[in-house]
């Protein structure tokens, strides 16, 4: 009983991944979304198509779908990351792929029996699994979009019980595949599956675009819209024209250098509920991120400073802890992203140039 059970809702989430696919070909998912989406989806239906055949009692693992399924925790890593556009570093974003297909041709034709590559597959999925939870919930608090907040919570759950549950548990048993061995775990692990199916299904059905379609303007293109950023769509309420200028009040005051200053702390500053604050620079002001609110009138007393000849013998790293940022690569990286140069780069061509 439990096996057919098991088998009807792993054809079931193979059906429902097939069909998330074709909607995802078909419909306005930004760029950046789309690969990863279809990774995560193609290897979900690997992994499915290996164990069901298991569970019949085929021979198996199918070697293509063997080899799709292991990069399936890195693409849901990689997609999950930018929904909530927090973009990789380059080594993990390029060297990852590397490194999963490298220990699989090692695991399957070069050293099978010392079972190196099998671990190193599984060791890696963990690490990713574990960054995606990292980072969707300790950067939780900057982010803006409700709807996305709600996104941090919920999809690191369901993949760290899913994905993270089957990669934990062939690794205690020291064999791929493993769960089928185990009805009761294998339906478990089959209903946790279509349950991350459902959930992507449900997302990308509503088509949310605060997640999938829309995405963060240039900053330079949001200078040069308005003072704060994108316009509203509709006039400011009387409460939020007010809690508006106590915020530029603020700000004009220096309070963007505060280190570590969080939407909480800056809410309690204001005197007002956090909700309200964050809905105001996220929905009328045209922020996403706290941090790139606040990044807005770092960088530009940074450029600044580094333009003062006066200050020019003043290290970068002093500026840096003088704005609030806690270690220099923040503010690089900030930094970099608004103006596309290094700041001692910056400083070098404004310098030369006065």
């Amino acid at each position: 009983m439990i096996e057919r059970l098991d088998i009807a809702l792993r054809l079931i989430a193979c059906g429902a991944n097939l069909l998330l696919l074709v909607l995802l070909l078909a419909g306005e998912m930004r760029p950046g979304l789309k690969l990863p989406l279809a990774g995560l989806l193609v290897g979900a239906i690997g992994y499915l198509l290996n164990t069901t055949g298991g569970i019949l009692g085929l021979p198996g693992p199918f070697p293509l779908s063997d080899f799709v399924s292991i990069f399936t925790p890195y693409f849901t890593w990689l997609f999950a990351l930018r929904v909530f556009e927090h973009e990789p570093r380059r080594i993990a974003l390029r060297g990852t792929p590397v490194l999963l297909a490298a220990a699989w041709l090692v695991a399957a034709f070069v050293l099978p029996h010392l079972h190196l590559g099998f671990y190193i597959i599984h060791v890696v999925g963990l690490l990713l699994v574990a960054d995606l939870f990292r980072i969707a919930l300790l950067e939780r608090g900057d982010d803006l979009v409700e709807q996305r907040r709600t996104f941090r919570l919920w999809l690191p759950l369901l993949v760290a019980g899913q994905t993270g549950g089957i990669l934990a548990y062939e690794l205690v048993t020291g064999r791929g595949s493993a769960m089928v061995d185990n009805p009761p775990v294998s339906l478990a692990g089959a209903v946790l599956i279509l349950a991350v199916v459902l959930f992507a299904g449900l997302t990308l059905l509503r088509t949310e675009p605060e997640l999938l379609v829309r995405s963060e303007a240039p900053a330079a293109e949001a200078q040069g819209r308005s003072e704060f950023g994108a316009p509203p769509a509709s006039p400011l309420s009387p409460s939020e024209m007010v809690l508006k200028e106590k915020l530029e009040a603020a700000m004009a005051e220096g309070m963007y250098r505060t280190p570590g200053l969080s939407i909480a702390g800056l809410a309690e500053h204001l005197g007002t509920p956090e909700h309200r604050l964050r809905a105001l620079i996220n929905q009328r002001l045209g922020y996403r991120n706290f941090s790139a609110f606040l990044n807005r009138y770092r960088i530009t007393e940074a450029k600044a400073v580094l333009a003062d000849r006066a200050r020019v013998d003043l290290p970068v790293l002093t500026i840096a802890m003088d704005l609030g940022y806690n270690s220099l690569p923040p503010f690089n990286r900030a930094f970099r992203s608004q103006t596309g140069q290094t700041p001692t780069d910056y400083r070098r061509a404004a310098i030369g140039q006065n």
